[in-house]
């Protein structure tokens, strides 16, 4: 691994190939906040990707990838004149030395012993409230535009930090019956509308019943997805070796295949630490 002399000097020559770029390079000098957005997002998500297969490698790749739109933004923003990367640092050090008071005593003060998860997590959500720029509000800085499971699964969390929760995580289970029950009745109405609000409760309270058992819904999904795919495509190979398309077997016979690409374990394990 490398000294933090080395760290520092990898970082500096990163600012200085940015500025660099965004000088001689036609494509870098045109990039705006707004057009590399959707790259942005498109980085995040294939560090998620790396990051769920463990592919330390890829990993690595990625974060650089993601770390140079964090530059990106800091030297558009430098353009402008109104940051640059070192009030980008200097913002988060901040923020992290205020929110760990129990490692980062304020000072004259004593220092606050918290010994628990549960317990920084709830002086963390404290004290984002008290900040200056911070969110005014338990659910305030929840992004709009995360993908509806995550944004579910952060609501319960945030509540949670204020202790609006389940007494007993099993009791989260008559919620969930009570949900399918609601469902199942505007089902039987007919009322599409009604029954579309129901089942995103039946999903609300799946990824309530998620969280309180310690499984990240989203990593769980995912690997349902991938299983899902690594067995149909099996199915699909074994009928085009045949010479048969898909669409000419019936049920039996495809669950037939389903079955055997169970037996041979066409899907990728994931840790347990990821669910």
């Amino acid at each position: 691994m490398h000294s933090k002399e080395e760290k520092l000097e990898a970082f500096g020559r990163l600012l200085d190939v940015m500025d660099t770029l965004r000088e001689k390079c036609p494509w870098d000098h045109k990039q705006t906040y707004e057009s590399l957005r959707s790259n942005t997002i498109e980085e995040t998500y294939e560090l998620c990707d790396a990051l769920l297969h463990r592919d330390s490698k890829n990993i690595c790749k990625e974060l650089g990838d993601v770390l140079l739109h964090i530059v990106f933004y800091a030297k558009i923003g430098s353009e402008d004149g109104n940051f640059d990367i070192a009030d980008v640092c200097n913002q988060l050090c901040d923020k992290l030395i205020f929110r760990h008071p129990h490692v980062f005593p304020p000072q004259g003060e004593e220092k606050i012993e918290v010994s628990t998860v549960e317990g920084v997590t709830k002086q963390w959500e404290q004290l984002k409230t008290m900040e200056k720029d911070g969110n005014k509000t338990v659910l305030g800085g929840i992004p709009e535009a995360l993908p509806s499971l995550i944004k579910a699964y952060r609501i319960q969390d945030k509540a949670r930090g204020v202790g609006f929760d389940w007494e007993e995580r099993s009791q989260v289970w008559d919620k969930v019956k009570e949900e399918i029950q609601e469902f199942e009745a505007e089902i039987e109405k007919q009322d599409i509308e009604k029954a579309t609000q129901e089942f995103g409760d039946i999903l609300f309270s799946f990824i309530n019943a998620a969280r309180l058992y310690h499984i990240n819904p989203d990593n769980a999904l995912e690997c349902t997805n991938q299983k899902f795919t690594q067995r149909f495509n099996y199915l699909e190979e074994q009928t085009l070796k045949k010479g048969i398309q898909l669409k000419d077997l019936t049920l039996s016979q495809m669950n037939e295949i389903w079955e055997e690409a169970k037996r041979k374990g066409q899907h990728k394990s994931y840790n347990k630490q990821q669910a």
